[in-house]
């Protein structure tokens, strides 16, 4: 199952006789400022199969799973991807073979499954997976859930749990798609999700069924840009969609993706992050921009015509390393495509490598 880095460090200080002492700190010699940082991180050459959107990735054993939106009435539907290495991927299997039965009862005119999410807690791997028609918010959050990732294993079958939550155009001002879970511990489970509208929203999941706490029925709003047209369907700004949180040391870290997927060469997508002590916030950014009024550190956009629009990703953390899984698109094509980053954490920010 996916593991978190759990890393902390520090000055160490020892005993030195006065004079030398005093010597090294009026030169400077003795600051947390010295201590050693992350290597400077680098995008990884990927090969395989690697026509993806919307990744979400998670290892169980010696195997990475990769799930993405995609599939169709005849292959099936959230395709997933497997490597042992995180740089050849091989198709290996869809979850879904029909769309469940729910959605198009819930979400009339739905076509596909879009944006999973994969986690692992009350031990089975949970996929959450989002219903909706492009530029609206009739939208809604499904789950399915399976003992193990292993194709292989007699354990392995998806099973659908229908429906954790929805919104309902002209009642709710927020957008039931592009899930994330966070499990803060075995105990204390939440879900974020958010596309649009009023942004990031956030609700505490009963970790027993996976669905939304019957206890505890508050609602948080982690991010948001200014908008104009406020009942503008589909809205033309205030876009913020496809958050993902991860806990690095004492910090928890927001991740979301700003401007306008899903339009080829023409993307505009980027990464922007913000971090709090508290995993249901506030949030703000490296220069103290509350996420909820437009605060956003860049982590990562285009900057040459050979990739645009880089966003939705997930965060996988190793042991000894964290990596920024996301797509991007070509530009020449247009076609969305796999990429992958390590990740140096400095001065306490995510840094990864330029998209070449």
């Amino acid at each position: 199952m996916k593991t978190t880095a759990m890393q902390t460090s520090q000055c160490r200080f020892f005993t030195l006789p006065v004079i030398a002492l005093f010597t090294l700190i009026f030169a400077g010699s003795v600051s947390c400022a010295d201590a050693p940082t992350d290597p400077p991180p680098v995008m990884l050459e990927l090969k395989g199969n690697l026509g993806v959107h919307d990744p979400a990735l998670i290892k169980e054993g010696n195997t990475y799973y990769l799930f993405c939106t995609g599939g169709n009435r005849r292959a099936g539907y959230t395709p997933i991807r497997c490597s042992k290495d995180l740089r050849w991927w091989t198709l290996c299997g869809h979850v879904f073979r029909e769309l469940p039965a729910w959605a198009p009862l819930e979400i009339p005119g739905t076509r596909g499954i879009w944006a999973p999410d994969i986690s692992y807690f009350n031990g089975a791997y949970h996929l959450y997976y989002s219903i909706s028609t492009f530029g609206k918010n009739n939208s809604a959050i499904g789950l399915a859930v399976n003992k193990t990732l292993d194709p292989n294993s007699p354990d392995y079958k998806w099973q659908d749990r229908g429906m954790v939550l929805r919104s309902t155009a002209g009642v709710d001002d927020w957008n039931a798609i592009d899930a994330n879970i966070v499990i803060e511990d075995e105990k204390n489970v939440w879900i974020c999700w958010g596309s649009f509208w009023s942004g990031i929203q956030m609700r505490r999941i009963d970790p027993a069924t996976g669905k939304l706490s019957a206890e505890d029925t508050s609602h948080h709003t982690l991010s948001s840009r200014p908008r104009k047209g406020e009942q503008q369907t589909p809205p033309v700004d205030g876009s913020v969609e496809a958050p993902f949180i991860v806990k690095h040391k004492d910090w928890w870290y927001l991740f979301v993706s700003f401007d306008l997927c899903c339009r080829g060469v023409d993307s505009t997508y980027n990464i922007v992050v913000g971090r709090s002590k508290n995993v249901i916030g506030p949030y703000a950014d490296r220069d103290g921009v509350p996420m909820t009024e437009g605060g956003g550190t860049q982590v990562l956009k285009a900057t040459t015509e050979n990739w645009k629009g880089p966003g939705h990703w997930a965060v996988l953390q190793e042991p000894d390393q964290d990596y920024l899984v996301f797509h991007a698109y070509h530009g020449k094509t247009g076609r969305s495509e796999l990429k992958i980053s390590t990740i140096s954490w400095q001065d306490g920010w995510p840094v990864v490598a330029p998209l070449p």
